[in-house]
């Protein structure tokens, strides 16, 4: 991204923390803060349906969002699954399943009527995953997309990988890899960086914080409306993990230790903006 003035001082790159929240809180109620889930405000677990986010976060996230113009989470889980999650914070926006479903506030869920067709087709490849890869294989279904997980079993990546992608291949769907995970989902053009493109919108300031490949388009995305607005300041933040964590440091502004950091980053955060 481009130097940024803050009051005269020009700020390069790469940031400081103090300096990014400095640069945010002129314009904290145009500012939108975007956030991986799995990886970024939860730790990654074996079981993904037993994932809660770290101590502190939705405290802290909480109190963000009355400070911000709006808190968003962009995610691979299925939108019913990150309501429950943050249920108690009103007015957030859900991008689910890289953006396919999605919901703002208390409204209704709305999917990307072009992935609608293939449902059946991915009841199907999660059935058959579960029949013909390894019992160790954690098979997860999301109505519009299945995620093959090997953390219990990490011998299988090279079967689950290759399984996979023939599979997608075969059926015309596409693969996003992940940790130790590889999702096949419908050919429909919808990814982090397309959501974060969208929903930026006239916002002043926008932070992005993620673990993993997928959000590396996100940042990118961010770096593009930046570019495109002068007076848009933005921050690619991402959580580090010794899977993907060097690819992501590399594209970001700024590096946090784990999830359970970040909730302690967030709550600093809380009084850096007051």
């Amino acid at each position: 991204m481009r130097p940024f003035e803050v009051g005269n001082q020009r700020l390069a790159r790469p940031l400081t923390a103090e300096q990014a929240w400095r640069a945010t809180i002129d314009r904290a109620d145009r500012c939108v803060l975007f956030f991986d889930f799995d990886g970024t405000l939860a730790p990654v677990g074996d079981d993904p349906t037993s994932v809660q986010p770290a101590p502190k976060v939705l405290a802290a996230i909480e109190s963000l969002a009355g400070v911000v113009q709006r808190i968003a989470i962009v995610s691979a889980r299925p939108v019913d699954f990150l309501r429950a999650q943050f249920a108690t914070i009103s007015e957030v926006d859900l991008y689910g399943l890289y953006g396919l479903e999605h919901s703002h506030g208390s409204g209704p869920t709305v999917t990307e009527p072009a992935a609608l067709p293939w449902v059946p087709a991915m009841q199907e490849l999660a059935d058959r995953a579960r029949a013909e890869l390894p019992a160790s294989a954690l098979v997860e279904y999301k109505r519009l997309s299945v995620a093959l997980h090997y953390r219990t079993a990490p011998e299988l990546a090279e079967t689950v990988e290759s399984w996979g992608q023939a599979q997608a291949e075969q059926l015309g769907l596409r693969v996003q890899s992940g940790r130790m995970v590889i999702e096949i989902k419908p050919p429909v053009d919808r990814d982090k960086g397309m959501v974060i493109g969208d929903a930026v919108g006239t916002a002043g300031c926008a932070w992005y914080f993620g673990d993993d490949v997928s959000d590396i388009k996100a940042f990118a995305a961010l770096r593009a409306h930046a570019s495109a607005n002068p007076d848009f300041f933005g921050v690619c933040v991402a959580v580090a993990n010794a899977e993907t964590g060097h690819d992501v440091s590399a594209a970001a502004d700024l590096t946090i230790d784990s999830p359970e950091a970040l909730g302690d980053f967030l709550t600093s955060a809380v009084h850096a903006l007051d």
